[in-house]
């Protein structure tokens, strides 16, 4: 029964992945548009080509915006992701930002006696 209601999950989300197969593609589009602004915005030495790089960083994100359909296509292929690590057992690990608390001595210790050596 498991091995079913997976199959139909996986079914299913394949189905709405492959259905806004489009709107990912604007969404990878605009993706690069951001990308390329940023990047030739923080390269460009003129003004006139910040201006110009901005706008184009701007029309990506503007165009990222308008592809809110694309969001659930990319929940879809997560969802399929997470169906195809639980059809094989593994265990599905969500990566997460966690901060590290470290001893600010300890970095000092390992550094003094790579000195020391």
């Amino acid at each position: 029964m498991k091995k079913f209601l997976l199959l139909t999950g996986g079914f299913i989300a394949g189905c709405v992945a492959l259905a806004l197969i489009g709107p990912l593609a604007g969404l990878l589009f605009s993706g690069l548009f951001v990308a390329l602004g940023m990047h030739f915005y923080m390269a460009s030495k003129s003004t006139f080509g910040k201006i110009i790089w901005f706008t184009v960083g701007l029309i990506g994100v503007l165009s990222a915006v308008s592809n809110i359909p694309a969001m659930v296509g990319l929940a879809a292929i997560a969802i399929i992701y997470v169906i195809y690590k639980k059809w094989n057992g593994e265990a599905v690990k969500i990566p997460t930002i966690e901060a590290k608390e470290e001893d600010p001595f300890t970095n000092f210790e390992k550094e003094w006696s790579n000195l020391t050596k």
